[in-house]
């Protein structure tokens, strides 16, 4: 982001994306436990994460998908919810009904995506964008994974459409960072 503090802990209406996403968590139902993966790139989110209250396991930091494995092996794992500190609008009513889908499904996966037209409304330019039924859909940054099957390699997956623009928000640039905190103020 160019703009010299760790992404997670950027400010959104006066508290950190990784708080916000955090305090939704500990409102769900749906989730047991929460553990902050942080990297030797982002030391300061660890400590974040000590200061509020949540277990931390610091990676490697080899990228998203390998951190996110070497978490879920180092912490024998099962059905894991993983959510982006990027997010500062998530809600408790996503991730449960995303929890509800998940085991409704009977899959050892599912990706929450949203209509590529939401984030066109919003002017954001998605880096993935994938045909699904015949729409147009981005993934969000909040999956369920069966952990015990990490290895199999693309795991059959159910997927949870949204159209909820503020889910949406995923705070990658700083235009998007500024958007987002236009946003916050309405």
């Amino acid at each position: 982001m160019g703009v010299g503090i760790e992404k997670p802990l950027l400010q959104i209406s006066g508290r950190s994306m990784l708080q916000s996403v955090i305090e939704v968590l500990k409102r769900s139902s749906s989730v047991e436990r929460i553990v902050v993966a942080s990297s030797p790139n982002t030391p300061m989110t660890g400590i974040e994460a000590g200061k509020l209250e949540v277990e931390n396991i610091v990676t490697p930091g080899d990228g998203f998908e390998e951190d996110m494995r070497f978490a879920i092996h180092h912490l024998a794992l099962g059905d894991v919810l993983v959510i982006s500190s990027d997010l500062p609008f998530v809600t408790v009513e996503i991730i449960e009904q995303a929890a509800q889908k998940y085991r409704s499904a009977r899959k050892p996966a599912l990706a929450v995506m949203a209509r590529l037209e939401i984030y066109e409304k919003l002017g954001a330019k998605p880096e993935y964008v994938f045909k699904v039924d015949g729409q147009n859909l981005v993934p969000v940054g909040i999956n369920i994974i069966d952990g015990r099957r990490i290895d199999e390699g693309a795991l059959d997956q159910v997927d949870l459409v949204i159209d909820f623009a503020d889910v949406a928000f995923n705070v990658n640039t700083p235009n998007e960072l500024e958007a987002a905190r236009k946003h916050s103020t309405k």
